[in-house]
């Protein structure tokens, strides 16, 4: 049972939520100078319950809809397969969804007490994001292309920073952009394999919309707008100049970005690029935090 619940909340997905959370607590610490063990703790269980939930109710409603019986699995995309190779969990796949939903709200509910009614907005736009990703937002290209970079960069780095602090900050703003792009990134290219799919149920992405190759201009154009921000950020002085180790990334995403221009339509020769977009989606968030907890 056990191992099945693990499918369904994507475990070795869920390393990506530490990475972009810490950046909010990151940035609370870099002007407070101090981080409360508990809250900090609080902020990412709630955000691995969130990620935990929208795992769970992908794989429910991929599998309701008859999207696993058409996709055609990568170790990146498709989902876990756990529900098509055992039908009988789905009510399993809903439960764990919601009440990894009920966790999520109960730790913002704490917060909401805590620090202050301006936390709601954040939390409820998360949780519409929450549960509206793959009922709603699959259906738009620009909704679909924005929507994961706004749960993981823009809410979750800004409501961890308030959680922590009480205050909205321009420094958290500014380091939100970093998750922003690069998990709006991470959702199009593991988009490019299902196309033929998720067209066949009604989902309309850019790759869909306008193809495999073009969209991989949009992939480029948000990495360039990732080391962008984190640069600009620096030599604006938003971010302290240790954030610059983030840029180290930059040269690996040349590579990613050229496997995925290069083979947009091959999928097998692009799962490469994928894996290493995992790495960039890793690796980045983490300098940007080390870089602003060493101020």
């Amino acid at each position: 049972m056990m191992k099945s619940i693990l499918g369904i909340i994507r475990l070795p997905f869920l390393m990506l939520t530490p990475a972009c959370a810490s950046v909010g607590l990151a940035t609370s610490y870099y002007e407070t100078g101090h981080l409360r063990p508990l809250h900090a703790a609080l902020v990412i269980l709630g955000a691995v319950a969130a990620h935990a939930s929208v795992n769970a109710f992908n794989e429910y409603f991929d599998f309701k809809s008859g999207l696993d019986a058409k996709t055609t699995r990568t170790p990146f995309s498709g989902g876990s397969g756990t529900l098509p190779a055992r039908p009988g969990l789905e009510r399993l796949a809903l439960a764990v969804a919601v009440s990894t939903f009920a966790v999520t709200a109960g730790v913002g509910l704490y917060f909401v007490y805590y620090r202050g009614p301006w936390l709601i907005p954040v939390g409820a736009l998360g949780l519409l994001l929450l549960v509206g990703y793959t009922l709603w937002f699959v259906n738009n290209p620009l909704l679909c292309l924005v929507a994961p970079g706004l749960g993981f960069g823009t809410l979750m780095v800004n409501g961890a920073h308030f959680a922590m602090t009480g205050v909205y900050s321009f420094t958290a703003l500014t380091a939100s952009m970093v998750p922003f792009f690069l998990v709006s990134n991470l959702l199009l290219l593991n988009q490019f394999p299902d196309v033929k799919a998720d067209a066949e149920i009604g989902r309309r992405h850019f790759p869909i919309a306008i193809g495999n190759r073009n969209s991989s201009i949009i992939y480029g154009l948000f990495l360039l707008l990732t080391y962008v921000v984190i640069a600009g950020g620096v030599f604006a002085g938003i971010l302290p100049r240790f954030c610059l180790i983030a840029l180290i990334t930059a040269i690996p995403s040349v590579k990613a970005y050229a496997g995925a221009r290069r083979n947009a339509n091959d999928i097998p020769a692009l799962v490469p690029s994928m894996g290493l977009n995992v790495i960039i989606n890793l690796a980045t968030p983490s300098l940007l935090a080390l870089g602003l907890f060493i101020g």
